[in-house]
């Protein structure tokens, strides 16, 4: 009922947890089916899950389990993905996930298996810049390159939030403000990925109204600053051709 309220007023984007599309188990028929009935009545703007298995033999963790990043995960995830958009009629985006252990077999950077997911099955990208963060401090990982090998046209939204920092690795708390390093990481997204709707992720230690928005006014002074400076740019007598075609 109050989601129909504020679905009256104002666009919604449905944002799930528990697709597990990287499990062995079969897919959710039922769950499958509530999901497309409330898509149906709340038509969202947007649906979207995570890049990841939540669990198996009928067992749900309660957690975004990573993947091993080979050939075979890709092939399963991408015949699910397919079964899943015809099934619900409309695109999925996923979400890459923070995570604190990798496989010694993954064969390819997550931001490839990423990339060939996508390419393959047609889905979109939500893309978590302070999960990018997470994972390169975790794994030590350029989060510039990961950036750099993302689709353009297949991001569709992205996330901000903020982390624990645990010393020698860091978590995915969504409980602290976003930190200076992931902002510098959003700017260089945005400069790549242009003007895409962007949301801060606040789910514990919630501070005031007031607060929280003073993050998203951060977002909007990061965007106004980069399209001001693009701008100006824009206007400036070209030194060669080739600056001009460049730009």
């Amino acid at each position: 009922e109050f989601l129909e309220r504020v679905r009256e007023k104002l666009p919604v984007v449905m944002h799930g947890v528990s697709l597990s599309i990287g499990s062995v188990d079969p897919l959710n028929l039922d769950y499958l089916a509530k999901l497309r009935e409330l898509e149906q009545r709340i038509q969202p703007a947007m649906m979207s899950d995570h890049l990841c298995w939540t669990g198996v033999n009928g067992e749900n963790l309660h957690d975004l389990m990573p993947l091993p990043y080979t050939e075979e995960a890709i092939r399963h995830i991408v015949s699910r993905m397919q079964q899943v958009q015809d099934f619900m009629g409309r695109q999925i985006m996923l979400e890459n996930v923070s995570s604190y252990v990798e496989f010694n077999h993954s064969e390819m950077p997550e931001w490839d298996f990423l990339k060939e997911v996508v390419q393959r099955s047609g889905c979109g990208i939500l893309l978590d810049v302070n999960n990018v963060y997470v994972s390169s401090v975790n794994h030590r990982f350029d989060a510039k390159k990961y950036l750099e090998a993302i689709p353009v046209a297949s991001v569709g939204q992205i996330h901000l939030a903020g982390h624990t920092n645990k010393g020698t690795y860091l978590i995915d708390t969504h409980d602290e403000p976003v930190c200076d390093e992931v902002w510098d990481l959003y700017r260089i997204a945005f400069k790549r990925f242009g003007a895409v709707n962007t949301m801060i992720e606040w789910d514990d230690n919630i501070p005031s109204w007031q607060r929280l928005m003073q993050e998203v006014e951060k977002i909007k002074d990061i965007q106004d600053g980069i399209i001001e400076l693009n701008t100006g740019a824009a206007h400036e007598k070209p030194r060669t051709s080739r600056s001009a075609t460049t730009f």
